[in-house]
């Protein structure tokens, strides 16, 4: 009996170091073999301004906006852009008075000409969001524009916003050019859970390979996967038009729920080229004060990201489990155990992730002393993603401000 304890002991103490190994081998891959994701110097390219001007149609969709449209509108009727531009907001069956506040906006406020329509409910296969933007480029592609600025009505833009992302595009050649917005940092919770789903959104689509930029070292991009990677920050995109013709946005993605990325993909699917980084003067207004309302905005379209594949889920619990949640739990146990490979592993990839965690933490203006706390908001962003899971096997996917999207292979094909 107690030989058998001692083998049951020996073989959870290489497990555990086994474990511990794999986790930080992990991580010393995604510090130098990940696109430097956790890097946050990817800005606006260099860009020159054109002697000409080209025209530049915004096109805003908003469903029950009026808390924050006071706090962004404004800052579009007011882009200081030498060329022709103007404002379609489409008001998508609000209840709030959306559509009438930003007329009253626009009348107390010299600017952009602003037009605010609405295109009615959204027939089946199409999301609310993707039917008003379908109606705002319709809109807006009888003036002939020859970029388009997709923007959410909960973003807020300096002066030049407008003037530099047309800018960086002409210069760089780019169909699409993406700027995350930054998210509001306020609250507790925020504080917690916001730089760290840009963390996570760049740890799986690195900028660098987004952009196609050849970097030097291990983070350089490999050989196509500046091809394969794509994606966009859905807050800011300003999107070439004859791109977006080409590749029949919003049609060809209208039943996308992470509709920034489906975008992306169908216009470098097309031979278009796509940038995105993280925004200097671009900004989300939006509070999220409670965690309930940042574990809705995370859950409502986490499983959407796994298309809605059980055995995807799974792969991805484990893994999170394997590079985030390891590390600590092999640094405790390790050393109560006196399993000091264990415990030297864990806190080892303990320490890169939280090294790699600062530059975010700087860019958002936090304490530092929150790098050490990733593993705890990485569970908080498990059980959101099992949630979402869950609440789409109930009826509940991906629901948002009172519409429940079905997973695209429930839609019929509309052609």
């Amino acid at each position: 009996m107690g030989q058998t304890a001692h083998v049951s002991a020996d073989a959870w103490t290489v497990a555990l170091t086994v474990v511990s190994a794999l986790s930080f081998a992990a991580w010393l891959w995604l510090l130098l073999a990940r696109g430097f994701f956790w890097r946050t110097d990817v800005r606006l390219p260099a860009r020159e301004e054109p002697d000409v001007w080209p025209s530049v149609c915004v096109v805003v969709p908003a469903r029950d906006e009026a808390g924050v449209l006071p706090a962004s509108l404004p800052t579009l009727l007011a882009q200081d852009y030498p060329g022709r531009a103007e404002v379609f907001l489409v008001d998508d069956g609000s209840t709030d008075g959306t559509g009438e506040l930003a007329r009253e906006l626009a009348r107390r406020q010299q600017g952009l000409p602003l037009t605010v329509a609405s295109p009615g409910e959204p027939p089946t296969g199409w999301t609310g969001k993707l039917w008003a933007v379908r109606h705002g480029i319709g809109l807006a592609r009888t003036r002939e524009p020859e970029y388009l600025l997709l923007t959410d009505a909960d973003i807020a833009h300096a002066p030049d916003s407008l003037r530099r992302l047309v800018a960086a595009a002409r210069t760089g050649g780019f169909d699409v050019v993406s700027q995350m917005a930054r998210l509001r940092v306020e609250s507790v919770w925020e504080r917690l859970v916001v730089p760290a789903f840009v963390y996570f959104f760049a740890q799986l689509y690195p900028f660098r390979w987004i952009g196609g930029a050849r970097s030097t070292g291990g983070g350089g991009r490999g050989p196509g996967k500046a091809t394969r990677t794509a994606a966009a920050a859905g807050g800011c995109v300003l999107l070439r038009a004859e791109a977006a013709e080409r590749a029949r946005i919003p049609d060809v993605i209208r039943h996308a729920v992470i509709d920034d990325v489906a975008l992306a993909r169908a216009v470098k699917g097309t031979g278009g080229r796509v940038w995105l980084g993280l925004a200097d003067r671009v900004d989300s207004v939006r509070p999220y004060p409670r965690l309930h309302d940042l574990w809705r905005m995370v859950s409502r379209s986490a499983y959407a990201q796994l298309r809605h594949n059980p055995v995807v889920l799974a792969g991805t619990v484990a893994g999170l489990a394997l590079v985030y949640l390891v590390p600590p739990a092999a640094s405790a146990v390790g050393a109560a155990t006196g399993n000091a490979a264990a415990a030297s592993l864990g806190a080892a990839a303990w320490l890169v992730m939280a090294g790699t965690y600062v530059p975010m933490l700087r860019y958002y203006g936090q304490p530092l002393w929150l790098a050490p706390l990733l593993p705890f908001t990485a569970l908080l962003y498990l059980l959101m993603t099992v949630d979402s899971a869950v609440q789409h096997y109930r009826g509940r996917g991906a629901a948002w401000k009172g519409r429940t999207y079905a997973r695209p292979g429930a839609v019929a094909d509309e052609g």
